[in-house]
């Protein structure tokens, strides 16, 4: 398991189920801050799994920088052609219902999954 974990938030990719897990509050300043979290992001698409799960339903904020990490991270997936993406989130958490769609809007094939 592959993991990044700060008082503000946790990252983590788990092999077994090619989930990747984020929590908390991501508000780090510019790509530099993001660069561990680009790293584990890459790894875990490396990883070529068949269907990739991104679990953002405990992220409860994420700032442009954040969103823009996750737009390039959906245009690597959707560049690998075998990994299908599934992207769950919350309704609960009013920055992912717009965000998330347009994620969609980027991977076509993204499949969308709401709590």
């Amino acid at each position: 398991m592959m993991e990044i974990k700060t008082d503000d938030y946790r990252l983590w990719y788990e092999n077994e189920t090619s989930t990747l897990t984020c929590q908390g509050s991501l508000r780090l300043n510019g790509m530099d801050e993001y660069d561990p979290i680009i790293q584990l992001l890459e790894s875990a698409i490396d990883q070529e799994p068949e269907t990739m799960i991104l679990n953002l339903k405990g992220l409860e904020f994420l700032n442009s920088s954040g969103i823009n990490v996750l737009s390039k991270f959906v245009i690597k997936v959707r560049q690998k052609k075998n990994v299908n993406l599934i992207v769950k989130g919350s309704k609960n958490l009013l920055w992912q219902g717009k965000s998330l769609k347009n994620l969609q809007r980027l991977m076509p094939s993204l499949e969308l999954e709401w709590e």
